[in-house]
């Protein structure tokens, strides 16, 4: 006869092992969960870093003109943009026909591999930058000449939209944003692609005008920080500097990770 009797867990004992696996999940799903955020990132910077790339690649062939922003802005066309052209205000940007389709793997845009959940598909008034990918340019000073003094008739703004600064005129590359994560709210729930990485001040007459703040569109969707592309064709990334207040759409861009970077001037984006 066989006495020995089968060994087994204890309730108890699986109620402890079952605690420690919990708490060692609890332990490391943050970590995978950074670990993952830290990809992502990675992966932005790369599609920035091509879009630098670009930038001076168009540049070489035209005469050191940085490539257009919004050419056609000053009229309210909307068909124009540095990542594409569409017939319909209502569209998407083709990516194939714009002014980088040269000078980019596959002819576009990537989209940044964070994820972000854009609007898709609205009219034109609901979600107007449609087909940048979460990325902008800096319009204010490289993709235009609104920056430029002595900016007074109709025919002087349409050509300060449509020409922009010479890769020459940058004092200091290395300073200078060009392209970054971006984004606007425009409604309590939602963002949607937005084309430019604005400064935090408009510029008249060649100046700053600080009296009020423009509404940020820098989108610091990479754990509270955004990356950004420097014209000496670097990329790093910066954290979200404290602000308040709400934006055009009297939406509260901090709630939707939208603001700046110290310092919250112009310096960063102005060439000089």
């Amino acid at each position: 006869m066989n006495n020995k009797q089968a060994k087994a867990f204890t309730l108890i004992e699986l109620l402890v092992v079952i605690s420690l696996i919990a708490l060692l999940l609890a332990i490391l799903m943050p970590a995978l969960a950074a670990a993952r955020s830290g990809s992502r990132a990675l992966a932005c910077k790369s599609n920035l870093r091509q879009l630098l790339i670009a930038g001076v690649g168009y540049a070489t062939e035209n005469d050191g003109f940085c490539v257009p922003a919004a050419s056609d802005m000053w009229d309210d066309a909307g068909l124009h943009r540095w990542h594409g052209r569409r017939d319909r205000l209502d569209e998407p940007f083709d990516p194939l026909r714009g002014p980088l389709v040269g000078y980019l793997a596959d002819g576009q845009v990537k989209e940044c591999p964070e994820k972000v959940d854009f609007l898709k598909g609205q009219r034109w008034k609901a979600n107007f930058e449609q087909g940048c990918g979460g990325y902008g340019y800096n319009m204010t000073y490289i993709g235009s000449r609104i920056w430029q003094n002595g900016i007074y008739s109709t025919q002087s703004w349409k050509d300060a939209y449509a020409l922009t600064a010479r890769t020459t005129e940058i004092a200091t590359p290395g300073e200078t944003l060009m392209f970054a994560d971006t984004a606007m709210a425009n409604d309590q729930k939602s963002l949607i692609e937005y084309s430019f990485a604005e400064p935090p001040f408009t510029v008249h007459s060649g100046r700053p005008r600080t009296e009020y703040y423009m509404s940020p569109s820098i989108h610091f969707r990479h754990r509270d920080h955004a990356n950004v592309g420097w014209a000496d064709g670097h990329v790093e990334p910066r954290r979200i500097a404290e602000s308040d207040g709400a934006n055009v759409y009297g939406i509260d861009s901090s709630e939707m990770q939208l603001g700046w970077f110290e310092p919250v001037d112009n310096s960063p984006y102005d060439l000089k």
